[in-house]
């Protein structure tokens, strides 16, 4: 892991802290992780936006604008739009969506659930998302957070992981599986032809 790698995950899990702290002093914890959630969606959801706060070259005036109007379209509470400007000051925003998942992480893990990622080849309405949760939550006797992720690169199928648990019935991780198995074959061919070679050489 390199220095950069390293400094950014305990940046992270330090700023996610004070955020977490700061929101349960002031018994805001419900309202700012709703906040962190929303301003997730939309780094997941707009390539601009992800691309901006990703960028080294921002000037932190525009980068500020582009925040603060974000901030007043969601009603973002103040403490939320304070920690937000804060990071964007400190030269640490392009830390902001490892920041917020470890802060959401925390909250989950506050109130006793696991975490789990789902995404789906197919867009599941929330019915459907609310009866994964049921059924997850019924599998593993724990609460379950759910993050769902339309993904149509799947091509088909959905990949479930709740903590170091996964379940992939992906068409796209079949088509893998096969390749691999094709590469495979293809080697060990190879190699054959090549003992071959070598003992009608000898």
């Amino acid at each position: 892991m390199t220095k950069n790698k390293e400094f950014s995950i305990t940046s992270a899990e330090r700023y996610s802290l004070a955020l977490f702290e700061l929101s349960e002093e002031n018994d805001l914890l419900n309202q700012i992780e709703a906040q962190a959630s929303t301003l997730l969606n939309l780094i997941n959801q707009s390539d601009d936006f992800s691309n901006l706060i990703k960028d080294p070259t921002i000037n932190q005036e525009d980068l500020l604008n582009v925040i603060n109007k974000i901030m007043k379209q969601n009603k973002f509470d103040t403490l939320f739009k304070n920690f937000l400007n804060f990071l964007v000051k400190k030269r640490r925003f392009f830390f902001v969506e490892r920041i917020l998942k470890s802060f959401i992480e925390t909250c989950s893990k506050k109130r006793g659930e696991l975490k789990a990622e789902l995404r789906s080849a197919k867009n599941l309405s929330s019915d459907e998302i609310t009866k994964v949760t049921e059924l997850l939550t019924k599998n593993f006797s724990s609460k379950i957070k759910l993050n769902y992720e339309y993904d149509e690169s799947l091509i088909g199928g959905l990949v479930v992981q709740v903590g170091s648990t996964m379940v992939d019935t992906s068409i796209k991780n079949k088509l893998k599986q096969i390749e691999n198995r094709m590469i495979e074959a293809w080697y060990g061919n190879k190699s054959l032809r090549s003992n071959k070679n070598l003992k009608r050489a000898n």
